[in-house]
């Protein structure tokens, strides 16, 4: 396996600590909000990924945390009259349901930030301790200029990196680059009791404590977006190794490239948020899934119409070409043997796996009948290492939202069209396709065993 290490910049061979047990820690939400398309990506990525490494590995322990004090969750709190547990309780719901609906599989470890402040607190002494953070004002400290490969990983030197960052300068700083790793709560703020008075831990902090305790002092692979890069995973990396006796903290830090929105950043600015929850009203989860898997991970990527629609056609076309072979049963196929798993095993190629797919969906419904059995055996393998292909045809072409016309409904009208049919009723069996097709419903008349008309529904794209 080959994997794009952000820290050396370039492709590097995957040789894990221990190849027995695979440890891999991805960045989760602020759940203070509902979730968008950007926050989705790294899911879906890194979900990808732990599922290529649990086809090559024994083991593999997956981390993915909630973030779940803040000062954004501690503002929605203050904004609704809330709780920040029940700000932070709802919205990390909302996102588990969103991240099952494109198909993430659930993390082998979910660590909340609030469950760990012991771990955070000693760290946090640990630094003092060695001389990598100082008390100031009720504050706690990390002094940067203590570690000598201080910015090693965003490959920028430290009289640079004050240029163009959000670095607040404050008088209990020795140095204005200095980040906190403890800050004092006032008034109904919330916080916890520590040496250093009541506060709560520094952003940064959590993920540096979550690792260690769930998945040792030196892990494989730390991921998440590029946007984290600076400053939130160069702290880290200097809070963990200056805190921990291990030698080495991660060995392959892996970066998803941006989501544009129609050619634009997302930003709040512009408003062209795509949260995932509207998505979702008008596109299944895998289409979702599928866009983003379209494209390299470490590419950024135009998120628009045309490529949703581009998205669920193809997936019409795979799912009809399975309707059309639901009698054909699946041949036992070996995942490792194909020309996808090789593409995926080159730093995650999941765009040349999706364009496979597509391909052997192609080769499938155009084989003789003694082929088929093993390109299907073949789609399924490809399909399930890449979260996709999960429901079944017949669902995929009939599921609808709110507002759309019931199944129920359409299968009444279909079992009247047939039977006016059968009366030489044509105007009217014409009538009830017109009115399914206004409707969004397409329907499709096949010869049925036994030689009478049978029909297919779907919905249009």
């Amino acid at each position: 396996m080959q994997l794009y290490n952000t820290k050396k910049r370039e492709k590097e061979e995957f040789k894990p600590i221990d190849p027995e047990h695979i440890r891999m820690y991805v960045c989760g939400p602020t759940v203070y909000n509902y979730v968008h398309i950007g926050n989705a990506r790294p899911a879906v990525v890194f979900d990808t990924l732990y599922r290529v490494l649990k086809s090559a590995y024994p083991r593999v322990s997956y981390a993915r945390n909630i973030t779940d004090i803040d000062d954004k969750i501690m503002q929605a709190a203050k904004d609704n009259g809330e709780t920040i547990q029940d700000v932070s309780e709802r919205y990390t719901l909302a996102y588990a349901e969103d991240m099952a609906a494109i198909n993430c599989l659930v993390p082998d470890i979910i660590p909340k930030a609030t469950e760990h402040l012991p771990e955070m607190i000693e760290m946090i002494e640990k630094l003092i301790a060695k001389g990598h953070a100082y008390e100031s004002e009720k504050h706690v400290l990390f002094d940067v200029r203590s570690m000598e490969n201080y910015g090693e990983l965003s490959n920028r030197k430290l009289e640079d990196m004050l240029d163009g960052a959000r670095v607040e300068v404050a008088d209990y700083k020795k140095y204005a680059g200095d980040f906190v790793l403890w800050k004092p709560s006032v008034g109904d703020e919330p916080g916890w009791e520590s040496p250093w008075g009541f506060g709560r831990p520094g952003w940064h902090l959590e993920c540096s404590a979550m690792i260690k305790k769930h998945l040792g002092e030196s892990i494989d692979i730390h991921g998440g977006g590029k946007d984290l890069i600076f400053p939130h995973h160069e702290n880290e990396i200097a809070q963990s190794c200056c805190a921990n006796d291990a030698e080495e903290y991660v060995r392959y830090w892996m970066h998803n490239g941006y989501i544009n929105i129609d050619g634009e950043k997302m930003s709040k600015s512009l408003g062209n948020f795509r949260l995932v929850r509207d998505l979702l009203k008008a596109y299944p989860g895998e289409v979702l899934r599928y866009a983003i898997l379209s494209a390299h991970y470490r590419s950024d990527m135009d998120f628009s119409q045309k490529l949703l629609s581009e998205s669920k056609d193809n997936l019409d076309y795979i799912y009809g070409v399975l309707r059309d072979e639901a009698d054909t049963s699946s041949a036992e196929c070996e995942l490792q043997s194909l020309p996808v798993f090789a593409a995926l095993l080159d730093d995650l190629n999941t765009r040349e796996a999706i364009t496979q797919l597509l391909a052997v969906a192609k080769r499938l419904k155009l084989a003789e009948a003694k082929d088929k059995p093993a390109l299907k055996g073949e789609l399924m393998a490809i399909a399930k290492v890449l979260g996709l292909l999960e429901q079944d045809p017949e669902q995929w072409f009939t599921q609808g939202g709110a507002d759309d016309l019931a199944a129920e409904v359409i299968e009444a009208l279909i079992e009247e069209r047939l039977q006016a049919r059968a009366d030489k009723n044509f105007a009217r069996a014409d009538e009830i396709r017109d009115q399914l097709k206004k409707q969004g419903v397409l329907l499709d008349d096949y010869r049925a065993e036994g030689g009478g008309i049978a029909t297919k529904w779907r919905r249009e794209s």
